[in-house]
């Protein structure tokens, strides 16, 4: 999740206090490992145009390293990624490491694991808060050791967001020895074993740092478009020219640094008479998703219904077919069908497509889910 150069506080870190920088990525086959039994081409948790996404922003991410002077270590991890981080540190006899800290449930189990060991070993460990605006402890902290659950209260606790890094650099420091280690090359599609994908549709959306910041300042060229935002505003049916920023999947993978786009986003708002307010406006889309990553940090079992204590308990009905259906885009309403056969080949939707397709399929017509998710 922290897939660039810039606003980047763990490379930041790195570079300062080291003579020689390993920049590592470790294949997961947790999400990678290709499953037959998809029903997409892909992983179990991954479709093509995800992977295809990450791979294609690895691959920016190594050019932009070694026009500074380095290179992206790619290792593949045979089962746990944690063993394959503690075999390097060992082997490459480090004595720091850096890496953007994450909040969800796998990765800190698998983060767990790995600062164990390093601290066993007498590694230092910096792991800075940078995929989001906050630190989400710091904010339940802050609220009486309580996520905050309405938006409100969220935003009234926060404050404003720590600055991003803005310094620019010209080199980083080159890499060590990498002993008898096999450093592979950004693998394309076809190398993780996915079969034939000649007839898959490739998104028009291409991954990486550097198509993140394009489209960043493309969008925020238009600046009355950006005082004006307010999201239940936007045609989601627009096509050629989404309606939207489309940088959620460059922020999920950290291709774009949240605080650097909110810093961007002020610097418009400054250079404006009026602009819209949170929760509507663009900046109030980023305090949005922080809101959500510090109440699902905060809840145990967020990701499911039952032992949620925030959740609503439903009685759901079970039904394998309609939910296919609605999966495969074969409901038969063209509005939704069109929807998630666009998630399927891009990747991606708008926000107001995404709320019409789940609400059609729990809440609204079909009402249909598991009782053991969502």
């Amino acid at each position: 999740k922290g897939l660039r150069v810039h606003d980047n506080p763990a490379l930041d870190a790195a570079r300062r206090s080291a003579a020689r920088v390993y920049p590592v990525f470790v294949l997961d086959p947790r999400y990678l490992r290709p499953d037959p039994a998809a029903p997409s081409p892909g992983s179990a948790r991954a479709g093509v145009a995800r992977v295809r996404f990450l791979l294609e922003s690895l691959r920016d991410l190594d050019a932009r390293l070694r026009r500074l002077g380095s290179r992206l270590l790619v290792l593949r991890a045979r089962d746990d990624v944690s063993d394959a981080v503690c075999a390097a540190l060992k082997d490459w006899n480090i004595g720091k490491l850096c890496f953007e800290s994450d909040t969800e449930p796998y990765a800190l189990a698998r983060d767990k694991r790995v600062t164990d060991f390093a601290a066993a070993s007498g590694i230092e460990v910096f792991s800075p808060v940078s995929h989001t605006l906050f630190d989400p402890a710091e904010i339940i902290e802050k609220n009486g050791g309580r996520p905050p659950l309405t938006y409100q209260s969220f935003v009234a606790t926060a404050g404003e967001p720590p600055k991003p890094v803005m310094e620019k650099y010209s080199e980083l420091p080159p890499i060590g020895d990498t002993g008898g280690y096999e450093l592979l090359p950004v693998p394309k599609l076809e190398e993780l074993g996915y079969g034939d994908l000649s007839q898959e549709y490739i998104p028009p959306f291409r991954g990486g740092e550097t198509e993140a910041l394009k489209r960043m300042r493309e969008s925020l060229q238009d600046k009355e478009w950006v005082a004006k935002f307010e999201k239940p505003k936007g045609d989601p049916s627009a096509f050629l020219k989404p309606a939207t920023t489309v940088l959620s999947p460059y922020l999920k993978f950290g291709c774009l640094s949240a605080r650097y786009f909110y810093h961007c986003i002020q610097d418009v708002y400054r250079s404006t008479k009026t602009h819209t307010k949170p929760p509507v406006s663009l900046a109030g889309q980023l305090l949005w998703r922080d809101f959500f990553y510090t109440v699902s940090f905060g809840t145990p079992n967020f990701h499911q219904m039952e032992g949620n204590k925030i959740c609503k308990q439903i009685p759901w009905r079970e039904n394998g077919e309609l939910f296919v259906a609605w999966r495969d885009g074969r409901t038969g309403y063209p509005w939704i069908d069109a929807i998630m056969i666009q998630l399927r080949k891009w990747g991606w939707m708008h926000h107001l497509a995404r709320h019409s397709v789940a609400c059609f399929l729990t809440r609204g017509d079909l009402a249909v889910t598991s009782s053991k998710g969502y």
